[in-house]
C-alpha cells in the first residue's frame, strides 16, 4: 500500500493521545475489585496514590523508575505522532525526580491499513526523541492492531532520597505548572480540521518539548512533591495531589497559563469527549465559583497530552524552581495555587 492512499491517522483512533485514558471514575471501578498483593521494601512507589511511575529501591545510591505509556494517534503526520508519544511516556521518568536510561518500544499497527514507510516514520519520531533524552530503544513488542498505538516502556535512575512522589505536598506549599494547558483542545480542533498552521506549530512545540527539569527540581530542598499533568488534566492530577497528601489545594484560574487561542476554541465546542467524562468521574470533589465559564471548566479538566510537570514547593524555593524552569527553556512556567491546611476538606477549590 502507498502512503499517499492511506487514511488520516486521527480518523484510525476513536481517541488521540492522552484522551484516549479511561475516565478516572470508570478506572476507579474497575480497579476496586483488583487483589492487592503485599508489597517488598525496597518497592518506594507503587499503585496506592496513583503515582507517575513505579520506584524501586536497587542500593542505598540507586533506585530504579519504570513507567509505561502509549496511545492512539493525536495528530496524523506519522513522525509527529511518534515524537509526542515518546516525550509523553519519558515524562514520567522525569515526574519522579529521576533521569531516563532507556526505553522499549510498545506497537499496535493496522498492518493491512497503514504502509511499511508511515509505520516507520513513526518509530522513527520516537527514535528522535529518545536520542534527544539521551537514551537508546533498547527493544519493545509489535502487534497487528485494529487501531494505530504507540508508546513506550520508559527506565529511569534516581537517588532513593530524591524520588518525588505526588503524595507528599504539604501545608503552605505554592503550586508551579511547567506548561500551559489546552492540549486537547488544539487536538479536537485538529481532528474537526479546524486547527491551522500556528495552531499545529504550537501543539508539536508543547507535546514535544521533554520535562527536562524534573531532576533537577528534585535536587531542590524546598520540593515536596511532583507529577505532571497528562489525561486526567490540570484538576485531576491536583486532586491527586490534595488526596495524597490529604491536603486541600486551590488553584488560582487567572494565573494558570494557556496555549494561545485555545480558550477560544474552547468556546466554539471545540473539546474533547475525555474532558467531560473527567469531570464527571472528579467534578464533585471540585468548588467552582460562580459563574465559572463552561470554556473555562473544560480547560480545567482537559487532557494534557506530554504535558507540564506540576511542582508543589515551599513559597522560599520559588525563586530556584522558577531558575530551573527558564534554564530548561519553560518559559510559560507559572504559579498556578497553593495548597492549604489540614483539617480542611479534601477537595480542590477554584477561585
Amino acid at each position: 500500500m502507498s502512503a499517499a492512499a492511506e487514511p488520516r491517522l486521527t480518523s484510525l483512533s476513536h481517541g488521540g493521545g492522552c484522551g484516549c485514558k479511561i475516565a478516572p471514575g470508570v478506572l476507579s471501578e474497575i480497579l476496586k475489585g483488583t487483589a492487592r498483593m503485599p508489597m517488598p521494601p525496597e518497592l518506594l512507589v507503587g499503585i496506592e496514590t496513583a503515582d507517575d511511575a513505579a520506584v524501586y529501591k536497587l542500593n542505598d545510591e540507586q533506585a530504579l523508575i519504570a513507567t509505561t505509556d502509549f496511545f492512539m494517534p493525536i495528530v496524523d503526520d506519522p513522525y509527529d505522532f511518534g515524537r509526542i508519544a515518546a516525550t509523553n511516556a519519558i515524562s514520567d521518568v522525569y515526574a519522579m525526580g529521576g533521569r531516563p536510561i532507556m526505553a522499549l518500544a510498545l506497537v499496535g499497527m493496522p498492518v493491512n491499513v497503514l504502509s511499511t514507510q508511515t509505520i516507520g516514520k513513526i518509530l522513527a519520531g520516537g527514535e528522535s526523541i529518545c536520542r534527544e533524552a539521551g537514551i537508546p530503544i533498547a527493544g519493545g513488542h509489535t502487534i497487528d492492531s485494529v487501531e494505530p498505538i504507540y508508546g513506550l516502556v520508559a527506565l529511569g535512575l534516581v537517588h532513593p532520597g530524591r524520588v518525588k512522589r505526588n503524595a507528599d505536598a504539604r501545608t503552605g506549599d505554592v503550586l508551579v505548572l511547567g506548561k500551559p494547558l489546552g492540549v486537547g483542545v488544539l487536538s479536537a480542533a485538529l481532528k474537526k480540521e479546524a486547527l491551522d498552521a500556528a495552531g499545529y506549530a504550537c501543539m508539536i512545540a508543547t507535546t514535544t518539548k521533554l520535562n527536562t527539569p524534573g531532576p533537577e527540581l528534585a535536587a531542590l530542598d524546598g520540593v515536596h512533591a511532583l507529577t505532571d499533568v497528562t489525561g486526567f488534566g490540570l484538576a485531576g492530577h491536583a486532586l491527586e495531589l490534595a488526596r495524597g497528601a490529604q491536603l486541600p489545594v486551590h488553584i488560582e484560574w487567572s494565573g494558570v497559563p494557556l496555549l494561545p487561542g485555545v480558550r477560544e476554541l474552547a468556546a466554539q465546542g471545540m473539546v474533547t469527549g475525555a474532558s467531560g467524562r473527567n469531570w464527571l468521574g472528579y467534578g464533585a470533589d471540585i468548588t467552582l465559583p460562580a459563574g465559572f465559564a463552561a470554556p473555562d471548566q473544560a480547560l480545567l479538566s482537559d487532557p494534557q497530552t506530554s504535558g507540564g510537570l506540576l511542582v508543589s514547593c515551599v513559597p522560599e524555593a520559588l525563586d530556584s524552581v522558577m531558575a530551573v524552569f527558564r534554564r530548561h527553556g519553560f518559559d510559560g512556567a507559572a504559579v498556578v495555587g497553593h495548597v492549604g491546611a489540614r483539617g480542611e476538606a479534601v477537595r480542590l477549590s477554584v477561585s
